[in-house]
């Protein structure tokens, strides 16, 4: 072509860079410029997308436009990068090979739920995928949990050694088909193996879905090998079911969500808008906390976990005739709850055996605090036990995740979400960060909800939770985790950010590495420094971090604080008054022990049933707390007023009190207790007026749901009056709420609407969980930042 005949053409190379991998962007690409007759290939490399685009300059134009208006919707497209270039006079577009050259900074897609085009042909006959359980496409199924390195490509994920069967390599090489280069792609003829196991690894004859399904409607444990891990799965109807799962995994109260099979199923549990519908239906298909429809009365407390005695072979069965019907929870599902946990089917399999059991089934995974088990030998060795049989396949899991929790907000709260945990669907995506990380940070977050952060450049890399760092098993998966994270991105870290506690397991993880940087961050900092990265702020603001408690920088146990904090630093200047903490960690186990300290000895006439109810131990607590540690801890204060209303006396879960008690509240209550400030450095709290107020209701006649509620109302206001304090000492007219006590609805709900009404600007958490799975994101935007100002100098 000669010059001549160039006039008019254009050629440009574009580089994308985002979640591009595994969503169907090359194929939307191609399609774009076949559309358009323009030249040039689309072609992955490490960092994202690289196109070479040639043609007439308005349909490059044309192009450009619609490379980011029209993209699919599982991408998310971060940065676009255009370069002229002096046209060729190729004719043609292609699809070229992966470019593997370079550092690795291409992202990770999560996980997706099966696409709508998967699952007709899943319940078409005629189709030569009907019934398979892993059908999947370029926009839907594995991706994270099978994923070995990037680019990810076939060969690099867990799919490698299943070899394609023709059909399916067809599909894989044509760039107009949706399983255009889809690594999962397989069909029943090339695909894995779907398996029924009995607890000592043999294999049950029959279709193994069918197989399950009767024995899930017989009211026996299956355990599921999910997209993250094995799930332990039982009739969501069958109270002796249900209570031998309990039973089984020693799991006395904790609420266990429920799978629905379509929205349809789920309305019939909870009460559904369309924000939740949105949620329940989102690729993510994470576990939504819903209002349920058969909420409990709560005219009688609950004081301690109720003992499940149910046997292991022979809980009664099902009426088979009656499937279709609908039926009531059992009581165990989620006792003394007036939210119920729900999600849809995310993988074909789940699709399948709901249709087959015809009715919710409880899900949950894991047993006690170990992570979520994905290994086959570990699953069959860990589950045993509790399982009667193993729904299974011989696809492997490389990277365990469990399912996401995410509780809906009122309108214009949290963006309309809190994320209680961000792992399947959400997690490994990057979250994109305003400001600039210079050298790589790793942050090694909590030692419970535990997490991990990388952060390089604009993004941060969160991990999914590995529960209780206690144990050896989510120890070994946190620091295998660590290590397939920094292989996955080609990352070496320069900067080790850790908590300030020197007695955490993951500060002492941090610690052992060499040849870096270590960066102390106070917890609440952190928390604060990460409801500022969720919502792209540096601050400063006033940071409000009400959680369990976390190490403070004058050795004392802090949980309650007020805090004058930007990205790089801090001032206390508020807190809630510290009360003792009889025995230590035992007034974590033993909330009642929390109600004596604050009570103190001369506000417990025998009158109160708490009192009563502890009787030979409450002088004994008395004097325990003379001689204890003090703590600010706003987890502490709800759990005093969660057993003096005899709502919980001991737990059996983390955070097991203070859900509670948010459950047991009256939402319609708006009576308000106050608290007393006082000015100072810092200013004071006063919790103990709001549980003596509430001491004082409950003596004369009051309903507990009334108390409650009032005493939420009482938290929030004093939030809000604190914060108007100490905007008049500072200044500052932003507000940041994060902690633990934040993933509570209600109050939230309370404090935002308290705050903004006194005209403060309130930042909540949108993407990751104001607890301590979020914590690693502070604690490396904080590291960043003070990496920032020292460069700068």
């Amino acid at each position: 072509m000669t010059t001549s005949d160039q006039v008019g053409l254009k050629r440009v190379e574009v580089h994308v860079e985002g979640v591009l991998r595994g969503v169907g962007f090359r194929p939307f690409v191609h399609a774009l410029a076949r559309r358009l007759g323009l030249a040039g290939q689309v072609r992955d490399d490490v960092d994202g997308v690289h196109i070479e685009i040639e043609g007439a300059r308005p349909r490059v134009a044309e192009f450009l436009t619609a490379l980011e208006r029209d993209a699919p919707a599982l991408s998310e497209i971060e940065r676009v990068t255009v370069v002229r270039a002096e046209p060729t006079g190729r004719r043609g577009f292609a699809v070229a090979a992966a470019d593997p050259a370079g550092p690795r900074r291409a992202a990770v897609p999560a996980d997706l739920a099966t696409c709508d085009d998967c699952l007709r042909e899943l319940a078409d006959p005629t189709d030569r995928r009907h019934r398979h359980p892993f059908v999947s496409c370029a926009g839907c199924g594995p991706r994270f949990t099978v994923v070995r390195a990037v680019p990810y490509d076939r060969p690099l994920t867990t799919m490698a050694g299943f070899a394609m069967c023709p059909d399916c390599a067809a599909e894989y090489h044509d760039p107009g088909d949706r399983r255009f280069h889809a690594p999962p792609i397989c069909c029943p003829g090339c695909g894995p193996r779907l398996r029924l196991l009995d607890p000592g690894g043999g294999e049950l004859p029959g279709d193994p879905v069918a197989t399950a399904a009767a024995l899930l409607r017989a009211g026996r444990i299956v355990a599921v090998k999910g997209l993250g891990g094995y799930q332990l799965a039982v009739a969501a109807s069958s109270e002796p079911a249900v209570a031998a799962l309990r039973l089984r995994e020693q799991r006395a109260d904790e609420p266990y969500a429920v799978l629905a099979a379509d929205l349809a199923q789920a309305g019939l549990l909870c009460a559904i808008d369309g924000d939740a519908a949105g949620l329940l239906t989102s690729r993510a298909r994470p576990i939504v906390l819903l209002p349920r429809r058969d909420a409990p009365r709560h005219d009688a407390p609950r004081h301690d976990a109720p003992r499940h005695d149910a046997p292991r072979h022979d809980a009664p069965r099902h009426d088979a005739s009656r499937r279709d019907a609908p039926r009531a929870l059992a009581p165990s599902v989620a006792p003394g709850s007036r939210s119920l946990g729900v999600m849809l089917p995310g993988t074909p399999l789940h699709h399948l055996l709901l249709a087959e059991v015809a009715e919710p089934l409880v899900l949950t995974g894991g047993t006690g605090d170990e992570p979520i088990a994905y290994d086959d030998a570990d699953a069959l060795t860990r589950l045993g036990a509790v399982a009667d049989a193993f729904l299974t396949h011989d696809r492997p899991i490389h990277v365990r995740a469990d399912d996401s929790v995410v509780r809906p907000m009122a309108d214009g709260v949290a963006g309309g979400v809190v994320v209680l945990r961000r792992a399947r669907g959400y997690a490994p995506e990057p979250l994109p960060l305003r400001h600039f990380v210079p050298r790589t940070v790793l942050a090694c977050g909590a030692d419970r909800e535990s997490t991990f952060c990388l952060a390089r450049d604009r993004r941060a890399f969160v991990s999914p939770p590995f529960g209780d760092l206690d144990n050896d098993e989510a120890r070994r998966s946190y620091a295998a985790g660590i290590e397939h994270f920094l292989a996955l991105f080609d990352l070496c870290p320069e900067i080790v950010a850790h908590d300030l506690h020197p007695g955490h397991r993951s500060t002492r993880h941090a610690l052992a590495i060499p040849g870096v940087e270590h960066v102390a961050v106070q917890h609440h900092h952190a928390h604060i420094a990460s409801c500022l990265a969720d919502n792209g702020e540096r601050g400063p603001v006033i940071g409000v971090a009400f959680d369990g408690s976390g190490h403070g920088t004058d050795g004392t146990v802090w949980g309650g604080e007020f805090l004058r904090a930007d990205l790089a630093g801090f001032e206390r200047l508020g807190r809630l008054e510290p009360v003792p903490m009889p025995g230590g960690d035992a007034a974590v186990r033993e909330p009642w022990l929390m109600t004596a300290a604050y009570l103190g000895p001369g506000d417990g006439p025998p009158k109160l049933d708490v009192v009563r109810r502890n009787a030979e131990r409450w002088a004994a607590a008395l004097a325990l707390a003379a001689g204890s540690p003090l703590t600010s801890s706003a987890a502490r204060l709800l759990d005093a007023v969660a057993a003096l209303l005899g709502v919980r006396d001991r737990i059996t879960y983390a955070g097991q009190a203070a859900y509670e008690l948010e459950q047991h509240a009256d939402p319609a209550e708006t009576g308000c207790y106050r608290a007393r400030l006082t000015p100072g450095e810092p200013l004071t709290v006063h919790g103990a007026d709001l549980v003596r107020a509430a001491a004082r209701d409950l003596e004369s006649g009051r309903p507990t749901p009334v108390i409650a509620g009032r005493f939420h109302n009482g938290v929030a206001d004093a939030v809000a009056r604190a914060c108007a304090a100490l905007r008049d000492a500072t200044g500052l007219t932003a507000v940041a709420l994060s902690g633990g006590v934040f993933q509570n609805v209600l109050l939230t709900e309370r404090t935002v609407r308290r705050l903004r009404a006194a005209g403060f600007r309130v930042l909540t958490h949108r993407r990751v969980p104001p607890g301590d799975g979020g914590l690693s994101l502070g604690q490396a935007v904080v590291a960043a930042a003070r990496d920032r100002a020292r460069l700068s100098r």
